[in-house]
């Protein structure tokens, strides 16, 4: 039988705990917003970004391998879930980021990539089949205009189109990682036992880095560039500190901020939290790389992140006849694994 204390102290202690919630939820959005910004000066230093998005992978991978073999169990019992994991929300949001960054802005990329909650709304509708609520509606709009303007439709697409789809993708892949994160969490809807997210994130990364060793083929890769230096708007910083910055920061800091935020807040509240990456990224890209965006562009940023956040917001809303796990339960709704 559990023990109840005051009302004053649950009170206390469930204020405490959504503060540390909003506190983790907010390292997580600064830590993945940061990623674009560290890997573009390696890109720029001639490290392909495919070999990036590898060294980042397996970084991490390696780093996270005790969490690995603490949940080893999941390989038996969700193997589809780790497999698809690993290929969507970590080798393919990741590797189609990067390719994107190393042709267009890194706030352009990434605000196309936060079309994914949008697009999420089109798969529970057109997939799955199942209603969804006008506000919902509302957000797709919002965000399909506010790309337009990102991307300054009106003057007949002037960024690289090529990367343009490729951050497309990486919100395609996006989708993937939210679709998974509920498949996830199914198992608590049902009485089962639900997968860690903290050991589905380790494995994330293990097959993802497997899935990229094969495609980047890295034992070609001209590790010198490490041991050098790349500029970042003019300043230089040697690549070694920026590869540290991918993997521990940006990678792994940011998926386990993130995890245990979603553990403290609703899925919704860290969601809405999540949407700050595209801007501190924005801003970052700014001030060290020099990456400017014309007002239209930010006004169209902001429409997109509004967008995302009411689609996002609304889609729990429409599934609201099902029973749904407590918060606690879902893989992770952070943020968007970049």
């Amino acid at each position: 039988m559990p023990v109840h204390g005051s009302k004053g102290s649950q009170g206390s202690q469930e204020t405490g705990g959504r503060g540390f919630g909003l506190g983790l939820a907010l390292v997580s959005a600064l830590a993945f917003g940061g990623s674009g910004v560290a890997a573009k000066p390696l890109i720029e230093a001639g490290l392909d970004s495919l070999y990036v998005v590898w060294l980042r992978v397996a970084g991490a991978a390696l780093v996270m391998l005790p969490l690995a073999w603490r949940h080893r169990a999941l390989v038996r019992q969700r193997p589809l879930l780790l497999a698809g994991f690993g290929l969507l929300a970590v080798a393919g949001v990741q590797a189609c980021y990067f390719a994107a960054i190393s042709r267009i802005p890194v706030g352009v990329a990434l605000l196309i990539e936060y079309l994914a909650p949008a697009l999420v709304l089109g798969w529970v509708r057109f997939v799955q089949r199942k209603p969804v609520t006008r506000a919902a509606a509302l957000g797709v709009v919002l965000a399909v205009g506010g790309l337009a303007c990102v991307v300054e439709i009106w003057s007949g697409l002037s960024f690289d189109v090529l990367g343009l789809l490729l951050a497309l993708g990486a919100a395609c892949c996006q989708v993937g990682y939210f679709v998974l994160s509920d498949q996830g969490s199914d198992a608590g809807a049902s009485g089962g036992e639900v997968p860690d997210p903290l050991g589905v994130i380790a494995y994330g990364l293990l097959i993802g880095a497997v899935l990229l060793t094969v495609i980047a083929r890295p034992w070609g890769m001209d590790w010198s560039v490490l041991a050098g230096s790349a500029s970042m708007n003019g300043t230089s910083v040697p690549a070694w500190l920026l590869l540290c910055w991918i993997v521990l920061l940006a990678t792994v800091v940011a998926y386990v901020t993130g995890v245990v935020s979603v553990r403290r807040l609703s899925p919704q509240v860290a969601g809405v939290v999540a949407c700050l990456e595209a801007v501190i990224a924005t801003v970052l890209a700014w001030v060290l790389l020099g990456e400017h965006l014309s007002a239209p562009q930010l006004f169209g940023g902001a429409v997109v992140l509004v967008g995302a956040f009411i689609a996002q917001s609304s889609k729990p809303a429409a599934q609201a006849a099902e029973p749904v796990p407590e918060p606690e339960t879902a893989l992770s709704r952070s943020g968007g694994p970049v």
